[in-house]
């Protein structure tokens, strides 16, 4: 069965409609879970307020199955590129419920991603993932080219 994708609408939209709310959740809970990162609910309220809130730069992505049932969420946003003279866009976080990999709708999402970078005149479109995520990258290698930056985190000074 091919995914459905529930992408905003022309010219606005920014996130998954409120009654999905429940099933990104558990997306973003396996998400969460994958990288090893604790998702206490009050963190899931926070990103789905972020998603909905339009003076905020997350912007979020559902694909849906032939029954309408969520099955895979990306969440991008703007980033400046001034080396370039440029605005890119950032994929921040990108999941697929590990029943429906395979079927499709990982290409539904990035093929919605790439298009939405070319409406808004992004120059590229730029993500992250852990060097393990062998199946993640065997895709992402067949869409994009990767780069040699070496990302590090540099925590702030304690209050």
């Amino acid at each position: 069965m091919r995914p459905l994708l529930h992408p905003p609408p022309p010219g606005g939209g920014r996130a998954p409609p409120p009654p999905h709310y429940p099933a990104w959740r558990e997306l973003f809970r396996g998400y969460c879970a994958f990288y090893r990162v604790p998702m206490p609910e009050e963190k899931a309220e926070l990103v789905w307020s972020w998603l909905h809130d339009p003076d905020h730069e997350l912007e979020g992505l559902l694909v849906r199955d032939g029954d309408g049932t969520p099955v895979g969420l990306a969440h991008y946003r703007p980033f400046a590129r001034p080396l370039h003279g440029a605005v890119g866009g950032f994929l921040d976080d990108l999941f697929v419920a590990p029943e429906v990999r395979g079927g499709g709708a990982v290409d539904q999402l990035l093929a919605r991603l790439r298009a939405i970078a070319a409406e808004r005149g992004w120059n590229t479109v730029r993500w992250i993932t852990a060097d393990d995520n062998h199946r993640a990258r065997s895709k992402y290698d067949q869409v994009a080219t990767r780069t040699m930056f070496v990302t590090y985190d540099m925590a702030p000074d304690a209050p």
